[in-house]
């Protein structure tokens, strides 16, 4: 018998300064059952920076044919595709083909992120529309403390740099562009 979704909910007060957007959101996640709580809290991390009415998440690490969220207009064209982790290079090109805007979010061990990056940048850079960017191991290894089945976050977001929290824990996360 196969495993399903368990499905999680996230209240998440945004204040981002950067772009003038204080909201709260109200966030409904199917989480695999392989998902970590590093993806999980990842994909949430990912809607707070690109925060949006039209943003929802994708079906996740059960569906390929998905981004892990996505920004699509009322004609059905994506106008942005967001990954998190490492893709592989021909995900992201697909990504790049489809939509207006690509962003990938790369985290895992510094290492890791170093050689999976080392070996895709070249074949990436043409893609003009394509962001990429590292977020330290430290940091979304410290967001899986956030991570519950109900979860009441608070978000800021100030010159770049991100504090995710709940009631007895802040995270501090400074992003680092390696493709902008």
């Amino acid at each position: 018998m196969a495993l399903k979704a368990t499905i999680l909910k996230a209240t998440l007060s945004l204040s981002d300064i950067d772009r003038h957007l204080y909201k709260d959101y109200s966030l409904t996640l199917a989480r695999h059952p392989s998902e970590t709580d590093e993806r999980l809290m990842m994909r949430i991390l990912a809607y707070a920076m690109n925060a949006d009415d039209q943003l929802t998440f994708g079906k996740g690490i059960s569906n390929d044919e998905e981004a892990a969220l996505w920004k699509k207009n009322y004609s059905n064209d994506i106008e942005c595709w967001i990954e998190v982790g490492l893709p592989a290079e021909e995900r992201l090109r697909k990504a790049c083909s489809q939509a207006q805007h690509v962003i990938c979010y790369a985290y895992g061990v510094e290492r890791n992120v170093d050689i999976w990056w080392k070996k895709i940048a070249d074949k990436l850079q043409r893609f003009e529309h394509l962001q990429v960017i590292q977020l330290p191991s430290h940091a979304t290894l410290a967001l899986t403390t956030l991570a519950q089945t109900a979860m009441n976050l608070q978000c800021t977001i100030n010159e770049g740099n991100i504090w995710l929290s709940d009631n007895t824990n802040n995270i501090a996360i400074a992003p680092v562009t390696l493709k902008g």
